[in-house]
């Protein structure tokens, strides 16, 4: 093999040095030399690489229709947008002690029950049972995973790998050609041609695209699991979440038992689906009707209203709830969860402008209930008369649902997809379902929403 060693690398200006460097020289930029693996037989003869440029046609190919493999959980399907495509690098995000390893870990087991499934890749048949899961694990001992895999399923067997050097894994993955691979974690591996400790941002980068390429090249499917920064971001390289083809977070408050699977990248399907999970002592149970679990709780009262959302394909409906009570400070306060605060400014905005309400001296709250993050327009209506009903003290009509996105002139505009919502809300039991169709401005939405009218 060729020798190679470590150079650090100005990501700006492309500035080498053979040594860390806080600023650059050549483009006085701070902190952006990063540690890159540089081979000593890395200048080929061109002869060499023209010999090795291959230029396909696609015209030539043999149409191959690729089947997705199946997680045997629909909320995991219906995120990856039907399955996991062969090949593919996804990286799974999350806070500490969300459920990453415990959903990894049921996928692991869901696959290697899968009897009789094949796949064609490049015309050669590729069978499930004959080819286990294999769970690199760099944070935890197989005796730790043992536990997990106990309460999960008990007597079922999964492969471990405990291992950090990256080149390692690679080599495992080559010499085994598993069904799927899950590293857990991405920021605990390493290689030995890199002097930087494990996590920084040549590490994850190099480990990444090592990782990357034997799943294209041997068509087989990796999951990696990414630690988050306080600041909720992917710890490591932006480029990290350029190379993989699917970005999944999970969320959700570590105190309550739901979590939303999100998909905020996704190169083989949609990237506004959601599976919803209900973390048991089991493992993760899939929420077939996260309608009626999200409403199951609410209650009557001024300040709630249910908006119908749509994520991907599925509409929702879900409880906002707003509190609005005499500001302490000289500047009040709109604080919006799970929805866009700046979204929130301007809707309150609006109801002052257009609806004449005094919330200068006001502070606003909104949540969105069960940690679900609303920022589809739809939930505009929803918004305003949730603020409107705390305001006011008067509670909305039972059973009201609202859709539409609110312009800033006070008008209702209508959404995409209506007929799926209004579907959504007469299935649940919701006799009032107040649209653009049936609406058209703020002041005319509140005079029917409640049970008694909207003083002015």
């Amino acid at each position: 093999m060729p020798k190679s060693h470590s150079v650090y690398i100005c990501q700006q200006c492309g500035y080498r040095s053979s040594q860390y460097l806080g600023k650059c020289p050549q483009c006085d930029s701070w902190n952006s030399l990063v540690e890159e693996v540089e081979s000593s037989e890395s200048r080929i003869k061109n002869q060499e690489l023209r010999e090795k440029t291959k230029i396909i046609n696609l015209g030539e190919i043999k149409q191959v229709n690729y089947k997705r493999l199946t997680t045997k959980m629909e909320e995991f399907d219906r995120v990856l947008g039907g399955g996991i495509v062969l090949g593919s690098v996804n990286l799974v995000s999350g806070d500490p002690g969300i459920g990453k390893s415990t959903l990894l870990t049921q996928l692991a087991l869901n696959l290697n029950s899968i009897k009789n499934i094949d796949d064609r890749i490049n015309d050669e048949r590729l069978t499930i049972n004959d080819k286990q899961v294999l769970y690199v694990a760099g944070e935890e001992s197989a005796h730790q995973i043992k536990i997990r895999v106990d309460r999960i399923s008990p007597k079922e067997n999964l492969a471990v790998l405990n291992e950090v050097d990256v080149d390692v894994v690679v080599e495992a993955i080559r010499q085994t050609q598993p069904a799927l691979v899950i590293v857990d974690s991405i920021q605990t591996l390493e290689t030995q041609d890199l002097e930087s400790i494990a996590g920084s941002i040549g590490q994850v980068r190099e480990c990444a695209a090592r990782l990357q390429k034997v799943a294209k090249e041997s068509h087989i499917p990796i999951f990696l699991v990414g630690h988050v920064t306080k600041e909720g971001t992917i710890a490591g390289p932006k480029t990290l979440e350029h190379m993989v083809d699917v970005v999944l977070s999970l969320e959700g408050d570590s105190a309550t038992q739901f979590r939303i699977l999100r998909s905020n990248k996704n190169r083989f399907g949609p990237t506004d689906e959601v599976g919803v999970f209900e973390m048991v002592d089991a493992g993760m149970v899939e929420v077939k009707n996260p309608s009626k679990i999200f409403l199951d709780q609410k209650v009557d009262a001024p300040g709630s209203a249910v908006v119908a959302i749509l994520t991907g394909l599925r509409p929702l409906l879900v409880e906002i709830q707003a509190l609005v009570t005499k500001t302490s400070l000289p500047s009040p306060r709109r604080t919006g969860s799970g929805v866009d605060n700046n979204r929130l400014q301007l809707l309150v905005a609006v109801l002052q402008k257009r609806m004449g309400l005094p919330l200068y001296d006001q502070d606003v709250f909104v949540n969105v209930t069960g940690g679900l993050r609303v920022f589809e327009p739809a939930a505009d209506l929803g918004i305003c008369m949730a603020i409107i009903s705390s305001f006011e003290d008067q509670t909305i009509k039972p059973k009201t649902v609202f859709v539409g996105e609110v312009g800033l002139l006070g008008e209702v505009r209508t959404v995409r997809e209506m007929d799926r919502r209004e579907k959504e809300g007469r299935k649940l039991g919701f006799i009032t379902i107040i649209t653009p169709k049936t609406v058209k401005n703020l002041f005319q939405t509140a005079k029917v929403a409640f049970v008694r009218g909207v003083a002015k």
